[in-house]
């Protein structure tokens, strides 16, 4: 790192005894460090951008002599890795234009300050979301957020299927289409509308049903992550064959829910325990022979629209790497009784084929 500064997001402060608070509580990534003898606060204060890391070094050697060279280097070492700092001389990327910076200059802030990795640099970050591929298999209530939700933020490729065209019913939650749509298949209003958000962006789209393992295989196929907006096949038979070919073209997934007020995002993917595991450890909760009623076609438009945004959100985490939780998780809110949080995490299953096979054993046809 040539010129370290402290990310403006994360600007300490330090309380009258001594301990340094660095990033935002808020964003639950801060980190408070005690600090007695002022040697964390007065590296801090000089990572400001215009001095080289050995300059510092040698600034704090001079100036407390009882922490010594070896002591300097450690704690100069543990903030520079600490992700709360990043290096001035480091501007954009070769390849980005002028129109792309001012346009994703709000998603390099939001990376700046979430990303803690070491040495990050947000636009690298944001040039992930332009290199990706997605699918999005359901462009209605979820997946029309969804899908406007990953072309806002960048990502490069959308492929966007569904089989059935705009209703007069669909206007109330699907953010994609307008009066003038009705009739026409979904997929390519989507497609159409997408283009106008973005027009250097790669939007394309099929109006066919996609209701099988080797349809699933297909469209995921080349994929760098999955948004399964879909429930046909319902019973969770489209969410189980997803899991299957997910995990076996190893592509990272995430699967919308809404009920009513309820609103929930499934995340799955390698290193994490599949659909379901996780089903199953939700049902091993339940009364013997009782089931929650999840039937019904009641819904507004802040739940379907919440339910898109959480699914573009975790694929956005798992394009870029910023997710903080491993796949194998469902979470959520109830919108009319917001602390009943959804937080559904349970280990994968001893014998499951899915998270217990060998990768380099696969073949896929």
């Amino acid at each position: 790192m040539r010129r370290p500064r402290v990310k403006p997001e994360h600007t300490p402060h330090r309380f009258d005894d001594g301990t340094v608070r660095i990033g935002g509580e808020i964003y639950g990534i801060a980190a408070e460090i005690t600090d007695r003898d002022g040697w964390v606060w007065d590296a801090l204060t000089r990572m400001d951008g215009t001095t080289s890391p050995e300059a510092i070094e040698e600034q704090l050697v001079a100036e407390h002599p009882r922490l010594g060279p070896e002591g300097v280097r450690r704690l100069l070492r543990d903030l520079l890795d600490s992700g709360y700092v990043e290096d001035a001389a480091v501007g954009p990327p070769d390849g980005l234009t002028d129109t792309e910076i001012e346009r994703y200059s709000r998603n390099r802030a939001y990376f700046r300050r979430v990303d803690l990795r070491p040495d990050s640099n947000p636009w690298k970050t944001q040039q992930r979301l332009t290199c990706a591929r997605v699918a999005v298999l359901g462009v209605g209530g979820a997946g029309s957020h969804a899908a406007w939700a990953l072309a806002a933020a960048g990502v490069g490729s959308l492929h966007l299927v569904d089989p059935d065209s705009v209703e007069v019913s669909n206007l109330t939650r699907q953010v994609l289409y307008g009066e003038a749509d009705l009739g026409r298949p979904k997929a390519e209003a989507a497609a159409e509308r997408l283009t106008s958000l973005d027009s250097a962006g790669t939007f394309t789209y099929d109006v066919g049903m996609v209701d099988t393992e080797d349809g699933l295989r297909d469209l995921v196929s080349g994929c760098d992550a999955f948004a399964l907006c879909a429930d046909e096949p319902r019973n969770d038979l489209i969410a189980k064959m997803t899991s299957r070919v997910c995990a076996a073209l190893g592509v990272p997934w995430a699967s919308a829910g809404y009920n009513g007020p309820l609103v929930t995002v499934g995340v799955y993917g390698p290193h994490g325990p599949c659909f379901e595991c996780v089903g199953a450890g939700e049902e091993a909760k339940l009364k013997p022979g009782w089931y929650p009623d999840l039937g019904g076609v009641g819904v507004l438009a802040p739940a379907a629209g919440i339910s898109g945004q959480l699914v573009a959100h975790e694929i956005v985490a798992l394009l870029t790497g910023t997710n903080r939780s491993a796949p194998g998780y469902v979470r959520g809110l109830n919108l009319i009784a917001p602390d009943q949080l959804v937080d559904v995490r349970h280990p994968a299953r001893p014998d499951c084929p899915l998270c217990n096979r060998d990768p380099a054993a696969e073949v896929i046809p």
